[in-house]
């Protein structure tokens, strides 16, 4: 992969970062300070029901904080964009879809081909 492919993915990978973690800590302190008390049942519930969503939401994003700083350490080792299973190059194409993704898309169409037959 040449200099300013990852260059660009670097800078990506970064920014969306950033944008992750600010949003997390806006979520940390918007369920601290609605510690109100809804007397209604309702009002209750539909908080709750709100509260459980933005935390499954934000455990998603934990995962993907976690692939991001891994694409990021695989830049500096000189690892990113070489698929973990065959060792190939990872299309350019593939990778602006997904700048986190750790295999060119033959391997990961077989792994979800296994993946489908094994009921997983």
């Amino acid at each position: 992969m040449e200099e300013k492919d990852l260059e660009f993915f670097k800078n990506l990978l970064t920014q969306w970062l950033e944008d992750l973690l600010d949003h997390a800590d806006d979520t940390v302190e918007g369920l601290l300070e609605s510690g109100e008390s809804l007397a209604d049942p309702l009002d209750r519930a539909s908080f709750e029901s709100n509260r459980s969503t933005t935390l499954r939401i934000r455990d998603r994003e934990s995962m993907l904080i976690k692939k991001i700083r891994k694409s990021l350490e695989d830049i500096e080792n000189g690892e990113y964009g070489i698929c973990e299973d065959c060792g190939e190059d990872i299309a350019i194409g593939r990778l602006k879809a997904r700048p986190v993704t750790s295999f060119c898309i033959r391997c990961k169409t077989k792994r979800e081909a296994l993946e489908k037959m094994m009921g997983v």
